[in-house]
């Protein structure tokens, strides 16, 4: 595959505290309270403020100095809001095809996409793919389109629902769903809805 990039997760009501401390920072010059945190993106608990700032901290994007109420510092890196979000719309089969999963309560910032294309990314699950460098629980970044190239790694829809992440090859009156693992049969079909092509590889550390 070639691509592997480092990049941060953070879940929606991380996004919201990430997006309030820019707006509150940027309007008034320094950082809001717990409280004024709280009343800004509607989260009556202090305590679950607390906690989230706390994931924010462990992943990198603030640092903040104890004892002082107002000292959140939003990281370089996170200070502007990414052009790039690509959203986690759930996870797909590296194995055998399983149901497709939609979640939209997460996002990962993709950095190598180009102006118009439409991305989404999804959690794989399996070792079917290992062998393109793709593993259980890495992320693969999709570019929305309805066709491949043969030998192209894509997600393909199957008529009964299920979706799995394979290359594709079209042979003679029927669909070639293969594996990257010298382990695992290949799977014939004989129609598919392509849902997309891989364009990038996240894993996390």
């Amino acid at each position: 595959m070639g691509f592997l990039i480092m990049s941060t997760v953070l879940y929606k009501k991380q996004r919201e505290i990430l997006r309030f401390l820019r707006k509150f920072i940027s309007n008034k010059g320094f950082a809001p309270t717990i409280r004024e945190i709280s009343a800004g993106i509607g989260i009556k608990s202090p305590a679950t403020v607390q906690e989230h700032l706390l994931a924010l901290e462990r992943k990198g994007v603030i640092k903040r100095i104890r004892g002082k109420k107002r000292a959140i510092n939003i990281m370089p890196e996170f200070e502007a809001a990414p052009e790039n979000r690509v959203p986690i719309l759930g996870q797909i089969a590296a194995g055998q095809p399983i149901e497709a999963i939609e979640d939209k309560s997460s996002f990962v910032e993709y950095g190598q996409s180009k102006p118009g294309e439409e991305l989404f990314a999804l959690r794989v699950n399996g070792d079917s793919m290992i062998e393109d460098g793709i593993f259980d629980g890495d992320l693969v970044v999709i570019r929305k389109q309805e066709t491949c190239m043969n030998g192209e790694v894509a997600v393909a829809l199957l008529d009964d629902g299920s979706a799995t992440l394979k290359r594709i090859f079209r042979e003679k009156g029927r669909i070639r769903l293969q594996p990257a693992n010298s382990e695992l049969d290949p799977i014939y079909v004989e129609n598919i809805r392509i849902q997309g092509k891989v364009v990038g590889l996240i894993r996390r550390f």
